[in-house]
């Protein structure tokens, strides 16, 4: 990767905003992937600000983590429109036990930049962690991505 002309390049091809972003995450996804990194609020709404922050329409994923809190799988679940994604239970907890996850950690971006949660990513956050918590998986956090970044648990909403 070179840059020219304030444009990032790989394999000689100008990278798109989105895949610079998206590198970026992978960056910080290995630097902390050895540690308990996704315990810490901070370093969790980085490395899912570069993934969500660029989407133009609203996207819900989920990250599963092993027992010790660390990176198993990235996943985008839901794609939806400027201000809503259907989420479905059923596909969370598929996901889940695809790969024997233990914890996971929701997010979601809102495309208005706005990141206060609404009665709905409550509502659907409670659901998602009572279907969860039927299997024993712990849900350790919902963020909500926008200009800035909130989080569920630092406001005491899990």
């Amino acid at each position: 990767m070179h840059t020219k002309t304030n444009q990032v390049y790989t394999l000689g091809k100008p990278m798109t905003e989105h895949q610079i972003l998206e590198r970026a995450a992978e960056i910080i996804a290995t630097k902390f992937i050895s540690r308990d990194a996704f315990t810490d609020v901070k370093a969790t709404k980085e490395y899912l600000t570069f993934k969500l922050a660029n989407y133009e329409k609203e996207v819900f994923a989920v990250m599963l983590l092993n027992t010790q809190h660390q990176l198993i799988e990235y996943r985008e679940l839901f794609f939806g429109t400027i201000d809503s994604a259907s989420i479905h239970p059923r596909e969370v907890v598929k996901a889940v036990l695809e790969v024997n996850a233990s914890a996971v950690i929701f997010a979601h971006n809102h495309p208005s930049g706005i990141a206060e949660p609404s009665e709905a990513d409550k509502r659907i956050t409670t659901r998602l962690t009572d279907a969860l918590g039927l299997i024993d998986v712990r849900v350790l956090d919902h963020i909500v991505v926008g200009k800035n970044s909130v989080s569920f648990a630092e406001r005491g909403l899990i």
